[in-house]
């Protein structure tokens, strides 16, 4: 038998004489357990190119309310290959469009943003 500190911060600490290999044990259990009852995020992403036309947009976006209502979240983003670049204007307007068109599914948890040669938007489902 063994004294173990229970709770070190209350006033005064907590102590408790057992066996402290059996509390080793316990606690790394609920740690295990506690590890799988954690809820996982899911992140899906959807790429689009800065001239994407209105039937590929469709259907990209067939794509992101089937991953919303399963509950994912959606990283939608523009790449910009090449001289594509100075069309930085078309793929804002383009993941706004995007994002508008979800409003009823999902919030935007990140408006647009260009990082390097890709604008990148999240979007996560609302609460049901």
């Amino acid at each position: 038998m063994d004294l173990v500190e229970i709770s070190p911060k209350a006033d005064p600490p907590v102590c408790k004489i057992t066996d402290y290999k059996k509390f080793l044990y316990q606690q790394k259990k609920k740690q295990k357990e506690m590890k799988a009852k954690a809820v996982k995020v899911i992140v899906k992403e959807i790429r689009f190119g800065p001239n994407t036309d209105e039937h590929d947009y469709n259907f990209k976006l067939k794509h992101a309310v089937k991953f919303l209502n399963e509950g994912a979240k959606v990283k939608a983003y523009v790449f910009f290959k090449g001289r594509s670049i100075l069309f930085k204007d078309k793929g804002e307007i383009l993941l706004l469009k995007f994002a508008q068109d979800l409003e009823e599914l999902g919030k935007v948890e990140q408006l647009p943003r260009l990082e390097g040669k890709r604008m990148t938007m999240f979007i996560t489902p609302k609460k049901k």
